[in-house]
């Protein structure tokens, strides 16, 4: 006699194969490889990442090594290093050649981002500090507490905002204020462009949630649920917009093929511009917080 617990959980791991994630990475690389047996090792578990080192001639390398549901070994680096994630069918052995098939890359890209992390600026949190929003620098203000609650006002013709805190507040508690109201201003600001590109695009998204990734500007899945990274409103409304725009167009496209990019280019005929912003952006757009 069967067992209808084993078909509904073959075509629930049908299903949730089905389900892709697309998003943006400043620097990525992957290694297409053949299926193989598994190793004899045990697989590290899904989604779990530990710090690894190998040596390279004379330079030694360190690198965070995570498996996952994958079919190459991808390679991302970002302000914290290289990131190799495999299948975890992947012996350590494959991964470490697929490192040294690309050294040069590698070095050159973790050169890159030091030489990058060096030209970011400190923001300043006291009065008199600034800061980027959309683009354009504005300038902190402590403001007298007449209230009982906090508040930031943004005065747009001055390029400066307003915060009025308790008396005594440390740099601390004004950075979180600050932070807390970006994030509103980003979650605003994602809904009013998400729902032109919608409109424009004949789309719809589910659901919109901010990320804090480090590495990733957004993301989205088949079923609708789109993240934005809500550091997107440090950039020019035309950076937020290809995001947005991109992140949609995955509605009708679930690839990064040439329909794909005809797609985006529907509602944005230049995007190739504001995409090589997005992907590497100047430094002064990305104050270290």
């Amino acid at each position: 006699m069967s067992r209808p617990d084993r078909g509904i959980g073959k075509y629930s791991r049908l299903i949730s194969g089905l389900v892709r994630q697309f998003e943006l990475p400043f620097f990525d690389g992957s290694r297409t490889l053949p299926r193989a047996a598994p190793p004899a090792v045990p697989p590290t578990a899904p989604g779990a990442s530990k710090l690894r080192r190998m040596r390279l001639g004379e330079r030694t390398l360190d690198y965070g090594f995570r498996r996952g549901r994958r079919r190459t070994i991808g390679f991302t680096i970002s302000a914290e290093g290289l990131t190799v994630a495999a299948p975890r069918w992947v012996g350590i052995g494959e991964v470490e050649e697929a490192i040294r098939e690309r050294e040069d890359w590698i070095f050159t890209k973790l050169a890159e981002m030091q030489r990058h992390r060096a030209l970011i600026p400190q923001v300043r949190w006291e009065d008199g500090g600034s800061l980027p929003y959309l683009g354009e620098t504005i300038t902190l203000r402590l403001a007298s507490w007449a209230r009982r609650t906090a508040s930031v006002t943004l005065d747009r013709e001055a390029r400066t905002l307003m915060v009025s805190l308790p008396p005594g507040a440390s740099n601390v508690q004004l950075k979180d204020r600050v932070q807390a109201w970006l994030q509103n201003e980003a979650r605003m600001l994602f809904r009013e462009r998400l729902a032109i590109f919608e409109t424009r695009l004949g789309v719809q998204h589910r659901a919109l949630g901010l990320s804090s990734a480090k590495t990733r500007w957004g993301s989205c899945s088949a079923d609708g649920r789109i993240l934005l990274n809500w550091r997107l409103i440090h950039f020019p409304l035309s950076s937020i917009d290809y995001v947005v725009a991109h992140e949609l167009a995955h509605l009708k496209e679930m690839n990064h093929g040439p329909r794909f990019w005809a797609t985006v280019a529907t509602v944005l005929p230049e995007y190739e511009t504001a995409r090589g912003l997005v992907k590497n952006p100047p430094p002064e757009w990305l104050p270290a917080l």
